[in-house]
């Protein structure tokens, strides 16, 4: 039977190649299902949690020879794939392989930025490699199937999960979501492409009070215009599985939300791949109140999740349901025709092995070429934010001290979230160990911890500080910090937060500094010695205080195994910074949720809120209505100077095109690189447009010196929005077109579609 069924799957890439490939693709998993009993099929649709204690051998052999599994998701790769897979295979009787999936979401082997770092380099050729990168590595552990990308667009930095995504805007959501499944995928035709699924469907990045797995509670309008081009983006780049999210949309949880999964997520956007729920995600919906976990089941199915993680609910109620009428085997067969497409598109129903046959000596061939490609993509995602005086680029001579609870205590660039069954505390060096070995005899570089990482030890314990924990009073450690810095020339203070400090299930309500880390900050700057922060985050922090008193100010995020050299790069001058943010800092927290493409108020406060504050306006009497550094903003060490844009026809016809221009020069005696962006206002519509939406960026590199013209085509596509029927229209008017270096600087003039 199995050797019949490869024949058959033989004979349909034959015909594939023949130009009908469709049709018996269909056929292929139409004759194979023709042959599964209802056990097989429910199987096929259930994905467990790979665990190397109760997994035994004997163990699988029984879930093969009941076909009761489809996969196995959180898979590492510490156990031997192609060991679990012949089990798979030999054991069940049609010879079904099973996927593995991992969340291989920045980095694998090679750990890369987190998902927000990588958006603000603006490069997706960048991201694309990255992805591509992972995609291999990954494969190399037996791999096939990603959990990623996150393409979540968030506006309440307190929620953790931001740090997986692409920030705040939609039009660059998108396009980093479309970069990251062509890296995943590619054609999927070789053992180095794996299978990309786009999380979390859908809005999850907007839930109450910025908790993880909170309600989420957004009109439509919102979801379409604000949320929803990220997932068409990703779907149309060809992505082939859809996880769903925890949150309700509309009341009812996402995992059991037909309007969500098939009217939205089928019919409109037209996705034809296989639908997967979030770990427990229907099991969840019975906290959500839904009912119990047959009940849940039954919504989940109905509603168009193909694939039950973790929850059994599949497996162990749809048998029953189905006898009882409850369910249909129609709607059995769609999630279990879905599921084969995808295991058909990676090419393991011919060869279950395909992903398997990689040798322990060469998963790591590529392994230094990949770091020193790492090493560029953390620095391009850094964003210089403040810069007095030209404090940077450092000098390789003197005395400079290395102070801060993340300075040599904490790995914060493996982030918050890799597979990498290689990885250890160990294998990512810390500040203080990168910065001695690039600076090597040419400077006297000295280090004190200075103050632990958080106050509250409850705290402190919870983000995985205490096997760091220094048994010194914090007295002991400020005063050793104080001395050190005396004796050096330039101070690099390493604050923020440790990569436990974000991503799933940290969210934190004050994103000031930590107190102990304010404290240090404060005995640092009034030793009178030059101060640059590096603020390590995997959100957009309260930088208010910082901003006003420290010199110099580095975003680092979590960068990736190479980050301390990285950073390296960065403040010795090796690298120009060109990092530009893709998320607003907020002022205050008190502000969030913010994001720079909100709508006109009824009442708007238009002016400088420091020199001016009005009542009956819509201003704050504490605080500015805008951010402390913008979407977009980003600074170099050398300067640009923008000329007056220009249009070439003020009046767009439908089915037309205009180009707006603007001449860059670097001022500056660095060669640098510089991002300018294009952003769109819709004066008058049927419905509210925000002040200003990104709609074209560009990633340029100039020489000392040179000019040149950068050019943005605009036609009726850009103009667009969805309508209060949740169409995608363009309505005749008047655009203003803008275009600088960041949201807050820009120039505009004016465009009439006719």
């Amino acid at each position: 039977m199995k050797k019949c069924i490869y024949l058959l799957f033989t004979l349909a890439v034959i015909l594939d190649s023949c130009g009908n490939s469709t049709s018996e693709k269909d056929r292929y998993i139409n004759d194979l299902m023709g042959k599964m009993t209802l056990r097989e099929k429910l199987g096929q649709m259930n994905l467990p949690m790979w665990d190397s204690k109760a997994m035994t051998d004997s163990a699988l052999v029984s879930m093969a020879k009941t076909g009761s599994i489809g996969g196995l998701w959180n898979f590492n790769g510490n156990a031997d794939a192609a060991h679990i897979q012949k089990i798979m295979v030999e054991n069940s009787r049609l010879g079904i392989p099973i996927l593995f999936g991992a969340d291989v979401n920045h980095g694998h082997r090679t750990i890369f930025p987190i998902g927000l770092a990588m958006s603000c380099s603006w490069d997706m050729e960048a991201i694309e490699k990255a992805a591509r990168i992972s995609a291999t590595e990954a494969a190399a552990d037996g791999i096939c199937w990603t959990y990623s990308p996150t393409v979540d667009i968030c506006h309440d930095p307190r929620w953790g999960r931001i740090a997986e995504g692409a920030g705040e805007d939609p039009y660059l959501g998108a396009r980093v979501a479309e970069a990251m499944v062509r890296g995943y995928q590619g054609n999927l035709k070789d053992s180095t492409e794996i299978m990309s699924c786009v999380k979390h469907f859908a809005f999850y990045g907007a839930p109450d009070g910025g908790r993880d797995y909170n309600t989420v509670e957004i009109g439509r309008n919102r979801m379409y215009n604000d949320y929803l081009e990220p997932y068409k983006a990703a779907i149309e780049a060809g992505a082939g599985t859809v996880m769903t999210s925890y949150n309700t949309v509309d009341g009812i949880p996402s995992t059991g939300n037909r309007w969500l999964l098939t009217d939205l997520l089928r019919n409109e956007l037209g996705f034809k791949g296989m639908v997967v729920s979030d770990a427990n995600a229907v099991s969840c919906m019975i906290t959500h109140g839904i009912g119990d976990l047959k009940e849940s089941s039954i919504l989940a199915l109905k509603a168009g999740t193909d694939m039950d993680m973790n929850s059994l609910g599949y497996i162990g109620t749809l048998e029953e349901s189905l006898k009882e009428g409850k369910v249909s085997i129609k709607e059995i067969d769609n999630a279990c025709r879905h599921i084969l497409s995808v295991k058909y598109d990676l090419g393991l129903l011919n060869d279950p092995f395909k992903y398997l046959r990689v040798k322990e000596e060469d998963k790591d061939a590529t392994r230094a070429e990949h770091l020193s490609f790492e090493r560029e993509m953390a620095a391009k995602s850094m964003v210089l934010l403040k810069n007095e005086g030209h404090l940077l680029p450092l000098k390789e001579k003197g005395t400079i001290a290395v102070i801060g609870p993340l300075a040599d205590s904490w790995p914060t660039g493996k982030g918050t979230w890799t597979s990498g069954h290689h990885f250890n505390l160990n294998s990512v060096e810390t500040l203080y160990q990168g910065l001695k070995e690039e600076l090597g005899d040419a400077v006297n570089l000295l280090y004190a911890k200075g103050c632990p990482l958080y106050d509250d030890k409850i705290v402190s314990s919870h983000v995985g500080e205490d096997q760091f924990r220094d048994n010194r009073s914090d007295e002991d450690l400020l005063r050793e910090a104080v001395n050190v810095a005396k004796r050096a020339d330039v101070v690099i203070a390493a604050l923020g937060e440790n990569n436990h400090m974000s991503g799933e299930g940290a969210c934190r309500g004050d994103l000031n500094l930590p107190a102990s880390q304010r404290r240090l900050l404060e005995a640092l700057l009034n030793t009178g010695k030059d101060i640059v922060m590096l603020n390590y985050s995997g959100r957009p922090t309260v930088l208010t205080w910082e901003s006003e008193h420290v010199p110099a100010i580095l975003q680092v995020w979590f960068g990736g195994s190479m980050e301390s050299r990285a950073i390296y790069d960065i403040l010795f001058g090796k690298v120009n910074p060109s990092g530009r943010l893709s998320v607003s800092f907020p002022y205050s927290a008190g502000q969030i949720p913010y994001y720079y493409n909100h709508l006109r108020t009824g009442d708007p406060f238009e002016k400088d809120w420091v020199t001016e504050f009005q009542m009956m306006l819509s201003n704050y009497f504490d605080t500015p209505n805008n951010p402390l550094f913008p979407f977009g903003y980003g600074l170099s060490y050398t300067t640009f100077k923008y000329g007056d844009i220009s249009i070439d026809n003020t009046e767009l016809h439908r089915g037309g095109e205009v180009t707006a221009s603007v001449e860059i020069t670097n001022t500056g005696d660095m060669d640098g690189y510089e991002t300018p962006q294009l952003y769109i206002h819709d004066l008058k519509a049927s419905i509210s447009r925000p002040l200003m939406e990104l709609k074209g960026f560009q990633k340029i590199h100039l020489k000392a010196g040179e000019t040149t013209t950068v050019k943005f085509p605009i036609n009726e596509e850009l103009l667009k929005f969805y309508d209060s029927s949740f169409k995608k229209i363009s309505e005749p008017g008047d655009f203003d077109i803008m275009i600088g270096p960041d949201c807050e600087h820009v120039q505009s003039l004016r465009l009439t579609l006719k």
